[in-house]
């Protein structure tokens, strides 16, 4: 990654204060001189705000450059005034299930729309979430990609391998992640691709899913542990992790002990956010909130993103990341598998088909 410099610090200040100019309409020299009409209710912003972004497990490291990133921007911008951003990580629905049990987060920022779709259900998340933000509501995207040992010493190439009797796999457990739910959706998608099959006539697909289910070691609850069981406890010859994660495994956790394989055929991975409107309209944060999310379509923050090995929206600064983040052929699971409510009744309920195929109760 990047060292981020003096003067991209600044460059960075001058982008994202374009964003932070709704704040000042709202947000004044005392916490009550400003407002946000919303109806006929009027919420009153805070001077110092405290947000809480509750996210999936793999995104703690961007998200910690980006806090630092925004919350000077925003002191800098409002004299008088700061924002502290706190963070919250874990698996995605296991993330999601606690905002829906009462966690109270200001935003989320998470790795699967089914996770967004269960806070909508509560009431928690505004309806019209995707049509709020840019790219609807998606600020970047990733894949899933295979992380063996250095020398790749299994000659592992593609998902092909994974079903063979000499390879140990690691994935975190998709009843608690979603990076899990990826792993083993992009593995099914190749599947059908593979064998020219359609998920109404999958056998030869499941044949293969259940060789590869059969050489799991370790389901972890989220991807950082499941990235901690391959790099620290030596588990496994592969990991199926998100492209970030291998590459901040390769450049950090483990340098110079792993590398990284991209498969012929890979799954496209959503990351949706979102204001937890519930939260910051009775704690009168939602400018500051909307603002905070607004900010990662800004340059600096799509730019930072690709840095870390996201995949940014801006499609010029992706291409100007070519090297690091190379063009491959990937598949939306919403294509090829319907709609997540419809996935998750397939493939993740209690009994569906991962359950079946893994041979977990």
């Amino acid at each position: 990654m990047q060292p981020i410099t003096k003067k991209m610090t600044e460059t960075r200040r001058l982008s994202i204060s374009g964003v932070l100019a709704m704040s000042v309409l709202a947000i004044g020299c005392s916490s009550n001189d400003a407002s946000q009409q919303d109806g006929s209710t009027t919420v009153h912003e805070q001077q110092n705000i405290s947000l809480l972004n509750v996210s999936y497990d793999v995104s703690r490291d961007f998200y910690k450059d980006y806090n630092a990133l925004f919350s000077q921007d925003y002191q800098q911008k409002n004299p008088g005034s700061k924002v502290d951003i706190k963070q919250s990580h874990g698996g995605s629905s296991k993330q999601a299930m606690s905002v829906a049990n009462g966690l109270q987060a200001d935003v989320v920022t998470f790795n699967q729309e089914s996770d967004m779709n269960l806070l909508v259900e509560k009431g928690l998340v505004a309806t019209d979430w995707q049509q709020a933000l840019p790219n609807n509501a998606v600020p970047y995207t990733s894949t899933m990609v295979l992380l063996v040992r250095d020398g790749n010493p299994k000659n592992i190439k593609d998902w092909t391998d994974l079903a063979r009797s000499d390879v140990d796999v690691v994935i975190p457990n998709p009843k608690t992640s979603g990076t899990a739910r990826y792993a083993f959706l992009g593995a099914y998608g190749y599947g059908l691709h593979h064998f020219k099959e359609n998920p109404q006539n999958h056998t030869k697909t499941d044949d293969f899913i259940k060789q590869v289910l059969a050489n799991v070691v370790t389901y972890d609850n989220g991807a950082r542990a499941a990235t901690t069981s391959f790099t620290q406890r030596s588990l496994g010859d592969v990991l199926i992790t998100t492209e970030n994660e291998a590459h901040l495994a390769a450049k950090q956790f483990a340098q110079g002990q792993v590398d990284i394989v991209y498969p012929s055929y890979s799954i496209l991975i959503n990351n949706p956010v979102a204001v937890v409107a519930t939260t910051t309209d009775q704690d009168g944060k939602t400018v500051a909130a909307t603002t905070y999310l607004k900010g990662l379509w800004d340059e600096p923050a799509q730019t930072l993103m690709a840095n870390m090995y996201l995949r940014p929206s801006d499609k010029k600064i992706l291409a100007a990341h070519k090297d690091t983040l190379p063009a491959i052929n990937t598949f939306d699971p919403v294509t090829v598998f319907d709609s997540w409510e419809q996935i998750m009744a397939t493939f993740f309920v209690d009994g569906g088909r991962f359950d079946q195929l893994a041979r977990v109760e």
